[in-house]
């Protein structure tokens, strides 16, 4: 069965046409979706024909053993010729005015795709799951193997379809598909660091591993000081380092008990140095404090205070 001359044969519809870039008729806006641009005797042929809406075709490039799916935007080329995106007809290996083979299909509802960016520049978009949406409005049906593009902010990205569920080619209008993304193909996992590399920076036989040794904050290491100026009489054990050091230092040079002329140098220094001393001959002059001690005497021991009792004084009268 022949129709207007063309060889649209049986009850389906199948054609060969001559395919050319959306350039060649001023369409440009069908570069962001999968729709072609056929003849208008395609559509007497499909109207006269019980066929599933929406209009699906399948394009097969014979030479290169190519196959994809697209749908329909309008039926206004020349007889014999067919308009698609530029991006579909790489997937088809089709240069200008090759023959294409167009046959109408029905394919089921996608549940789930896998894609695949080809470049990581996809993801730094702020909303990708967004503009993919908005995108892929303009798709009737997707097929495993092809590339989509995806055009945003003047630029555009070309993402696989790596997969498709239920069949290869699947419808994805009005339908809930779920979307997986696989790592674009320029990505590359961060590098391991290799034993090799773990070895080298390891230090060699004979020399002992550099340690930083930095100081620790120790609580309370300072040295205690009176007010009335005598020294401390804390155990050895409890003064800090410092401490003993000075304290080993002072009995090299000064063995023995403290003569008074030591502590009357230790009064001086004490003055020198502007502390406060406390004491009733610490301004008295060395001499003043000798000519004391020798002439005081040794007092009596002093007999304990009987404690204060109350009412025990004598008494007197007012009369005399």
């Amino acid at each position: 069965m022949f129709f207007d001359g063309y060889g649209y044969h049986g009850g389906s519809f199948e054609q060969t046409y001559r395919c050319y870039p959306a350039s060649f008729i001023d369409k440009a806006q069908i570069e962001n979706g999968d729709k072609v641009i056929m003849p208008p005797s395609a559509l007497d042929r499909l109207a006269s024909l019980h066929i599933d809406y929406p209009m699906l075709f399948e394009l097969r490039n014979d030479a290169a053993e190519r196959m994809s799916h697209c749908g329909v935007l309008e039926f206004i080329a020349e007889e014999g010729l067919i308009y698609m995106p530029y991006w579909m007809m790489e997937n088809l290996l089709l240069q200008e005015g090759d023959f294409v083979r167009v046959k109408n299909v029905t394919l089921p509802k996608g549940t789930y795709v896998k894609l695949q960016p080809h470049t990581k520049d996809f993801l730094d978009i702020s909303n990708p799951k967004a503009i993919l949406e908005t995108t892929l409005r303009n798709f009737s049906c997707l097929t495993t193997g092809d590339s989509i593009m995806v055009a945003y902010n003047n630029k555009k990205y070309y993402i696989d379809i790596v997969e498709a569920k239920p069949s290869s080619g699947i419808s994805i209008i009005e339908t809930d598909c779920e979307v997986d993304f696989a790592p674009p193909l320029d990505y590359k996992e961060p590098e391991k660091p290799t034993a090799s590399g773990l070895n080298s920076k390891a230090p060699a036989e004979g020399q002992e591993p550099s340690v930083d040794t930095e100081p620790k904050f120790n609580p309370f290491t300072g040295v205690g000081r009176r007010l009335d100026g005598k020294p401390l009489s804390l155990s050895s054990g409890s003064l800090p380092s410092t401490l003993h050091s000075h304290d080993k230092k002072a009995n090299g040079s000064n063995p023995g008990p403290s003569a008074p002329s030591s502590s009357s140098s230790q009064n001086t220094n004490r003055k020198s140095q502007g502390k406060l001393v406390f004491g009733s001959n610490a301004n008295r002059p060395e001499e003043t404090q000798k000519d004391a001690s020798k002439d005081s005497k040794p007092e009596p021991p002093k007999t304990e205070e009987s404690k204060f009792q109350a009412f025990t004084g004598k008494k007197y009268s007012l009369k005399g």
